[in-house]
This record gives structure tokens, C-alpha cells and sequence, in this order.
């Protein structure tokens, strides 16, 4: 399960941000993550749920932006949605198409907290 090592760096991430910012605890991850990334959103979440006790992120919540998968032709310009991947181009039947969006996985959001 990649997904365990891919939290790991999540968290790596966002401890060394939160030691910037001199913040005390983790509230929220939001990871984006897309339908081509190769990764499942919910064994990121269970990575997440087993890693966090005991850390700054002990009581965070973790979100998850899915962004599908767009693809565009090049023969004809046109971008869709792809009912599978691959998938030919619904108006002229090319498979010469690029991925316009679904490898995304990104960090976007780590809310952080401050106790006195």
C-alpha cells in the first residue's frame, strides 16, 4: 500500500510548515487528488487515521478534492470526460488524445491551530 508512504510525506509536510509557523496542532489536510493519480483516496484516509495518534495531527480531519479525468484530442481539440482510460475521443473517434486533468495529487490546505 503506497498510499501509507505517500501520508508519511503528507505528514512531513505538514509538521516542518507547522514548525514554521509556530502553530502547536494539525485541524485539517486537504489533499486533491485525481482519477488518474494511481492512488485510492480512502486508503489515504485510513494511513491517516492510523498515523496521526499520538502526533500534532492527532484530532486533524483530513478532505479530499477528487478531480476527474479530462482528456483532449489532438485531432480534433475538443476536451471530454473519459468514460474509461483509455478512451477514444466522442466526437471523432481518435485515440491520439493528452490528459488534461486527473494526475493531480496535491497538498492544497494544512490548517493549523496555536495554544497559548
Amino acid at each position: 500500500m503506497h498510499e501509507a508512504s505517500i501520508m508519511q510525506n503528507v505528514f512531513d509536510l505538514a509538521c516542518d510548515r507547522m514548525r514554521a509557523e509556530s502553530a502547536t496542532r494539525i485541524v485539517r489536510v486537504r489533499l486533491r487528488v485525481g482519477a488518474l493519480a494511481g492512488v485510492v483516496p480512502e486508503a489515504l484516509a485510513f494511513a491517516f487515521e492510523a498515523m496521526r495518534a499520538g502526533t500534532p495531527a492527532a484530532l486533524a480531519e483530513i478532505e479530499f478534492e477528487r478531480v476527474p479525468a479530462r482528456l483532449v484530442c489532438r485531432a480534433c481539440q475538443r476536451e471530454f470526460e473519459p468514460d474509461g482510460f483509455p478512451d477514444a475521443c466522442p466526437c471523432c473517434g481518435s485515440w491520439n488524445v493528452d490528459v488534461r486533468h486527473g494526475h493531480e495529487l496535491d497538498l492544497v490546505l494544512v490548517e493549523f491551530a496555536r495554544e497559548d
